[in-house]
C-alpha cells in the first residue's frame, strides 16, 4: 500500500494599506491666484513608514492638461528606495462617499526615490467640477488618495485545508422580523398616523424603544388599548421609524449612487431631518445617531442653520461641533444669516446665536466684528 503525503505552501505578497484626505476649500480663488503648472503640496503623511505628499495643480501640470485638476503622489522620505505602491485618487462626493466616474487606480508603480511622484495629469476637467454642486460645495471638494504598500514576498508552509461540509448562513433575523412588519401577523397595537393606520406588534417595539414598552406594556398601557393616534409626524417618517425597529435598517436614505439626482439627495436630507426628531421623541438611538450622522456628512451654507437647530434642541453634540466647524468661515457664516432657516435659528435657539459669538468675539478681524453686529440686527 502506498502512502500519500499531501503539502501545502502559501506564496504571500504582503503589503500595508493607508489612506488621506486633502480638502481644497476656496478652490475658486486658487484657481485665479496660481498658473497653469503652478502648484500646492498636501502636509506629509506616513503609510508603511514611508512618508507621503500629495501635489495639486488647479490648472493643470502642463499646457496639455491646462484645463484640468492634476494630482500627484509623491514620496517624500530620504531614506526610501524602489518602494512598490498600488495607489487610487478619488473624488468624494457631498456625503463623503467616492465619486465612482473620478475614481481612478493605478498599476503597481515603483516609487525610486524621495521625490518620486505618479498620479493624474488630467484628474477632472475643471468645466465638469464647477457647474456639480454634486463634487463642488461652497467652492470646497475633498480628494481621497488610497495606498498599498507591498512590503515583501515570500513562501511559507500551511497546512491542508478540508472542504467544509456545514456553511453556516449569515443571521437573517432582520429580514424575518421585516416580513413579520410587513405581513401583520399576529400584531395587537395599531397606530394612527394622519389617518393613515400602521399596525405592529407590542414587544418588538418595547424591546426596541423604553418610550414604546411604557406607553404599550408600563404604566400608560391601558390608554394604549385603542388605536394609538401619533401626532405631529408624517406618515412615511413614521413608516420609516417603524421599519427601523425590526430591521435596524433604513428603508430611505439610500446608499450613494451616481445615477441618483440631486433632488433625491435633498429629500434623503429632509427625512434624515424628520427621522432624527422621531427617533429623538422615541429614544431609538442609533437611528438618532445614524441621521446625526448624515446630516454631519452633508453640512453647508442652504442647511446649517437648520441642522444647528435640530441639534441643539434634540442634544446632538456631535452634529452642533460639526455646524459650528463648517461656520468657524466669516464668508460661510455670512452665508448662513442669509439662508431661509436663520429667522427660525434666532427665535427658537437665541442661546446658540450667543454661543457662536462667544467662539469668535477673540478673533479681532473686521469680519468677525460685522458678524457679532450681524447676528443680533
Amino acid at each position: 500500500m502506498t502512502d500519500i503525503c499531501n503539502t501545502f505552501s502559501t506564496i504571500v505578497a504582503e503589503a500595508v494599506s493607508g489612506s488621506h484626505v486633502i480638502k481644497i476649500a476656496g478652490y475658486s480663488r486658487i484657481k485665479v491666484l496660481l498658473r497653469n503648472g503652478e502648484s500646492l503640496t498636501s502636509i506629509p503623511f506616513s503609510v508603511a513608514g514611508h512618508s507621503w505628499t500629495i501635489r495639486f495643480y488647479p490648472n493643470g501640470d502642463s499646457a496639455e492638461s491646462q484645463d484640468y485638476l492634476s494630482f500627484y503622489l509623491i514620496l517624500d522620505s530620504a531614506n526610501s528606495y524602489d518602494v512598490k505602491v498600488i495607489f487610487s485618487f478619488e473624488l468624494l462626493g457631498k456625503n463623503g462617499r467616492s465619486v465612482s466616474s473620478y475614481s481612478f487606480t493605478t498599476d503597481l508603480r515603483t516609487f525610486s526615490y524621495k521625490g518620486s511622484l505618479w498620479g493624474y495629469n488630467k484628474f477632472i476637467h475643471q468645466t465638469v467640477l464647477e457647474e456639480s454642486s454634486a463634487h463642488l460645495r461652497d467652492d470646497s471638494f475633498s480628494i481621497r488618495c488610497d495606498i498599498k504598500v507591498f512590503k515583501e514576498i515570500y513562501s511559507q508552509e500551511t497546512k491542508g485545508v478540508h472542504s467544509k461540509f456545514v456553511e453556516v448562513p449569515p443571521s437573517n433575523l432582520h429580514q424575518h422580523l421585516g416580513n413579520l412588519l410587513d405581513s401583520m401577523d399576529g400584531s395587537d397595537v395599531v397606530f394612527e398616523v394622519r389617518e393613515e393606520r400602521f399596525s405592529a406588534h407590542r414587544c418588538v417595539l418595547a424591546a426596541r424603544s423604553s418610550v414604546f414598552k411604557a406607553e404599550l406594556l408600563g404604566t400608560m398601557k391601558e390608554k394604549a388599548d385603542g388605536a394609538i393616534q401619533v401626532d405631529d409626524m408624517e406618515p412615511g417618517v413614521f413608516k420609516s421609524l417603524l421599519h427601523f425597529i425590526y430591521t435596524d435598517s433604513l428603508d430611505t436614505m439610500a446608499q450613494e449612487d451616481q445615477s441618483r439626482d440631486e433632488a433625491s439627495e435633498e429629500e434623503d436630507l429632509v427625512m434624515a431631518q424628520h427621522l432624527l426628531v422621531a427617533a429623538d421623541r422615541y429614544n431609538v438611538e442609533r437611528l438618532k445617531l445614524i441621521c446625526e450622522e448624515k446630516l454631519c456628512e452633508s453640512i453647508d451654507s442652504s442647511m446649517v442653520a437648520t441642522s444647528l437647530a435640530l441639534a441643539e434642541q434634540h442634544n446632538c453634540n456631535g452634529l452642533k461641533e460639526a455646524c459650528f466647524e463648517f461656520l468657524a468661515s466669516p464668508s460661510n457664516l455670512l452665508e448662513m444669516m442669509a439662508s431661509d432657516g436663520y429667522d427660525h435659528l434666532k427665535t427658537s435657539c437665541p442661546a446658540v446665536l450667543k454661543e457662536l459669538t462667544t467662539r469668535f468675539l477673540p478673533a479681532e478681524t473686521k469680519a468677525s466684528e460685522e458678524i457679532t453686529i450681524g447676528l443680533y440686527n
